[in-house]
């Protein structure tokens, strides 16, 4: 009876550090931070363990050992005076396998599985062992600093990890295809840049300022672009842009005396190298979706809108004012 008590002892301890050992190391720091945010005294622990998993992990394998080392040694004295020595090889081999199987393997495995009520339930007890074997636990990572120092581990995950995770989850249906879409074509603004998004320059409707609407009446029609570029004496000298609806109101109401000029808007400059991520920005904070791409000389690349920065997560936007799909394509085209 003694000796069964002690096995189940050994067996059990030992099971429970590694629960708790597996459960702490899979949740995931992402959810902790979630979980800390109801401000729950569990989670605010969990928090502090996962933040700084030294000391308690420190603790979890200290109690481990114990439980296993000491435990060891006492149960196989008690066999030793149960059984005698002609049953040690076999008890030996048997409370090998019950460890195995019940302290590391099915206790690892619901660890894993469980591990954020798991994690949750035991942060606080964790703390508290790891207060009290503080004296142990400075000891231990004394002897072990010349192997162990050096920068902590870090959570880290790279573009392409997140990539693969979206692709999971669509394939296991945590995610929509459309979601997962979007996350993955969102890398593409830090990637693509003014110039590879922009509508030429050769492309671009643009209406000399000097000329009246009135004067310009067949050209604004004609054009297929909703906003008109309205340069000076060349190209390279913009003054700025016309919504074609405006125009066409003052055509209508009779006002198209006024210079293009004089209806301009101003158009935000950037070089043709900005990244699409920083135009986004800047159209988000400015309410203009329209900026001007310069190249390395200080001339007219071409423009870029808010709908060409958003074309890179959702693809073409196409709406019955459309008749070329794609514009740089099409320059492309006439150009070869």
């Amino acid at each position: 009876m003694t000796l069964t008590i002690a096995v189940l002892v050994v067996v059990i301890c030992s099971g429970i550090c590694s629960l708790v050992e597996a459960a702490v190391f899979s949740v995931s720091l992402i959810k902790v931070k979630q979980l800390a945010e109801t401000k729950r005294p569990a989670a605010l622990a969990l928090m502090r363990v996962r933040e700084n998993m030294r000391d308690p992990i420190a603790a979890i394998v200290i109690l481990t050992n114990i439980s296993n080392i000491v435990g060891s040694i006492v149960v196989g004295a008690i066999a030793a005076d149960v059984l005698g020595s002609k049953w040690m090889g076999l008890f030996s081999g048997g409370l090998t396998f019950l460890i195995i199987i019940f302290s590391e393997i099915i206790p690892k495995t619901l660890g894993e599985r469980h591990s954020i009520p798991i994690s949750l339930f035991c942060a606080r007890p964790i703390l508290f062992i790891a207060m009290l074997l503080r004296p142990l636990i400075w000891i231990v990572q004394t002897i072990t600093a010349p192997v162990t120092k050096g920068e902590s581990s870090r959570l880290t995950t790279s573009e392409a990890e997140i990539k693969m995770l979206a692709s999971v989850g669509r394939k296991t249906g945590a995610l929509d295809s459309n979601e997962s879409e979007l996350i993955r074509q969102s890398f593409k603004l830090d990637e693509l840049t003014g110039r590879d998004i922009m509508t030429p320059r050769v492309a671009l409707t643009t209406l000399e300022g000097d000329r009246t609407i009135a004067d310009a009446r067949d050209d604004i029609i004609s054009s297929q672009h909703t906003r008109i570029v309205i340069i000076g004496e060349t190209r390279d000298d913009v003054i700025g842009f016309c919504r074609k609806d405006d125009l066409l109101k003052r055509i209508v109401q009779g006002s198209g005396e006024t210079k293009l000029s004089e209806s301009a808007i101003e158009i935000p400059q950037f070089p043709d190298s900005t990244k699409a991520s920083r135009l986004f920005d800047h159209f988000r904070k400015s309410r203009l979706p329209i900026s001007l791409a310069l190249d390395e000389f200080g001339g007219l690349a071409g423009v870029v809108t808010l709908e060409d920065v958003l074309e890179i997560l959702t693809g073409e936007i196409v709406d019955e004012t459309d008749h070329v799909v794609d514009m740089r394509e099409a320059v492309e085209r006439d150009s070869d």
